[in-house]
């Protein structure tokens, strides 16, 4: 993506919410709309243009809230699979905001394994479903510390987190929704209804829910084609 593009990556996981987590506020959920207010600073500390902003999962629906709180700032976004139950209609809604409860049930039981064993469920996570010079993440602090975070805190956020539908449709033209080409079960269902609540088309990858991570040339070069259309 660097090849022509000033690219800027986010970590909603990044120092200030680690430092949040270090001072005593371990059962407080974050804010989706802090994490946004976060990027749009991001944004104009370096440009003074729109940008092309992508997102994917819980990066997604940030993506989606930036767009709403500072419309200005994004002149596209696309959005793969933003994992926000209110995007849906009944059943499929409390399907996924159930299972998205039980997740951080069961981190709050067994510990992070065990969460996100259920996550991988819920987003029929498969190994194999990968590009082949692709490695599967080891096991590190950095990582064990983020996952902490994300169960503890943003878990929490995403369930609980409503659109602004109203707001999202004004710009429709400046949204695409993404989904995975093998994304399965009731995470696959979010984009298709994000494209319709939109009347949007929807943009197919390689992989699954997590392609980006998966199948990064073959995203890469499909982002590339959509910024630059």
């Amino acid at each position: 993506m660097q090849r022509g593009n000033r690219v800027a990556e986010g970590n909603h996981h990044g120092s200030r919410s680690r430092f949040r987590w270090h001072s005593g506020d371990a059962g407080r959920p974050s804010d989706i709309s802090t994490h946004a207010d976060d990027a749009a600073q991001i944004l104009r500390t370096l440009s003074d243009t729109p940008a092309a902003v992508f997102g994917s999962s819980i990066g997604a629906v940030i993506a989606l809230e930036l767009l709403t709180r500072h419309p200005d700032l994004v002149r596209l976004a696309v959005v793969h699979e933003p994992p926000a139950a209110a995007l849906l209609s009944e059943p499929e809604r409390s399907e996924l905001a159930t299972a998205q409860y039980e997740i951080e049930q069961a981190h709050a039981a067994d510990g992070v394994p065990a969460a996100m064993a259920l996550f991988a469920r819920l987003a029929g996570l498969a190994v194999v479903d990968r590009e082949p010079e692709v490695d599967l993440p080891g096991p590190s602090p950095y990582r064990a510390a983020n996952l902490e975070y994300f169960l503890t805190h943003d878990a929490p956020a995403l369930r609980m987190y409503r659109p602004d539908t109203a707001a999202l449709r004004a710009r429709s033209s400046s949204i695409i929704p993404a989904a995975g080409a093998t994304t399965t079960g009731v995470i696959a269902l979010t984009a298709p209804a994000l494209a319709g609540l939109l009347e949007v088309s929807i943009a197919r990858f390689p992989g699954g829910h997590t392609g980006p991570r998966m199948s990064p040339r073959a995203y890469a070069e499909g982002l590339r084609e959509l910024f630059q259309a």
